[in-house]
């Protein structure tokens, strides 16, 4: 899981999640902070995520979506004719309230972004993150696409 996961953060540098504002309409958020750990768990920052957070106030489920959407694998799926690897996955789960990011989780997201340190942009999005929330993962849901997930997903 956790493979598909990195895959799909790398191919598109964020994840997607998603979660149901006040009036049931679904929002989702791209978050590119997102670290899953062991224990079905994960967190990721909070920056930039007004209306994540306003949602979670009153319904903490949340689905995160990890797509591979790297076009050559897509491109060399079609040309085989099947996937070689899943190409995503949904996990559900429940966030915790906002707090404190820990000194170890700082430095687990600097080693991720440490090759952009260099950057403008690097200070601009990040030199301000302080606050995670936690998610902790309950179910999963493969992504399919058909037939060209079946041997993949074991179906």
């Amino acid at each position: 899981m956790r493979k598909i996961c990195m895959d799909a953060f790398n191919s598109s540098f964020h994840y997607a999640i998603a979660t149901v504002n006040k009036d049931g309409t679904p929002h989702v958020t791209p978050i590119g902070s997102l670290m899953l750990g062991e224990d079905r768990k994960g967190f990721y920052f909070e920056g930039y995520v007004s209306a994540l957070s306003r949602n979670l106030q009153h319904n903490k489920r949340v689905c995160v979506l990890a797509v591979n959407s790297g076009k050559w694998s897509l491109l060399k799926s079609f040309f085989r004719g099947r996937i070689t690897a899943p190409p995503g996955v949904r996990l559900m789960g429940t966030a915790t309230e906002r707090r404190e990011a820990t000194e170890q989780e700082m430095d687990q997201f600097r080693r991720r972004f440490r090759m952009y340190r260099m950057f403008k942009g690097y200070n601009l999005v990040w030199g301000n993150l302080r606050y995670v929330r936690e998610i902790h993962f309950d179910a999963y849901e493969p992504v399919r696409i058909g037939a060209l997930t079946r041997a993949v997903w074991n179906e």
